[in-house]
């Protein structure tokens, strides 16, 4: 599972490679390390079919089944205290920090927003995974060269109201999210669970931002040819090399 990645390429560059018509924060500065639940930047298109760039909340809505389970276990703990519980409110105000990868995209949780309106880009120039397969956990940095040119991953995002954080309450906001699938050669040596699904040819992007459905898009979510990644970095929390 992805849950870290940088995008260290400026909006400008960013918004001239997909063709956004406009960016709604265009002073944000480069990323070396995007964490779930921050703000980063995705291109999404209006209506008319015209790109934007704007800042959107990582972390998709959770499945209610998970929400449910989430409150069902604080009701459980609050009454062997021996408290009242209120489960309605509870389940309406149990934090959901949200999920950041999409891997089955079969599930009827998320299949409404597989459509062309609920299609994104999200940006990157390196992405890391915990090294699992050697155990030590320590953050493996991926790029597709030293020089870390910028790709985007296949993502999804949607307007919703949740409760993200107890001492927020219950917040409207923008939410995304990308799709994985398996692991190619060069991850699967330390993560091989998964990878994200990454666009790097303008076909690919214009495909996946087209109004095509689901059905003529989801070729796309396939782990990239083995070579295609390289090693930038370990062990550390950001990748804060600068782009070539």
């Amino acid at each position: 599972m992805c849950n870290l990645y940088a995008i260290m390429k400026s909006r400008a560059e960013i918004a001239r490679l997909v063709r956004a018509m406009s960016d709604l924060n265009n002073n944000q500065p480069p990323a070396p390390g995007v964490y779930p639940d921050t703000v980063a930047p995705i291109i999404t298109k209006t209506e008319s079919g015209e790109r934007v760039m704007r800042d959107v909340r990582w972390g998709m809505p959770s499945s209610k089944k998970a929400i449910l389970d989430a409150a069902t276990r604080r009701a459980d703990k609050l009454r062997a205290k021996g408290k009242e519980v209120d489960f309605d409110h509870l389940l309406r105000m149990e934090p959901d920090r949200g999920t950041t990868n999409v891997r089955n995209t079969n599930s009827g949780h998320w299949t409404r927003w597989l459509g062309p309106q609920n299609r994104a880009l999200v940006p990157f120039t390196s992405f890391s995974e915990p090294d699992q397969v050697g155990g030590s956990l320590k953050p493996v940095w991926f790029g597709l060269s030293d020089d870390r040119p910028l790709a985007f991953f296949a993502g999804i995002w949607t307007p919703w109201t949740c409760v993200r954080k107890i001492k927020e309450g219950e917040v409207s906001c923008d939410l995304f999210g990308f799709l994985t699938t398996d692991a190619n050669a060069e991850v699967a040596v330390y993560h091989n669970k998964a990878m994200p699904v990454i666009l790097r040819e303008e076909t690919d992007l214009d495909l996946w931002m087209s109004d095509a459905p689901w059905s003529e898009v989801k070729h796309l979510q396939r782990p990239l040819p083995n070579g295609s990644l390289k090693v930038v970095a370990t062990g550390v929390g950001k990748d804060e090399a600068i782009p070539a």
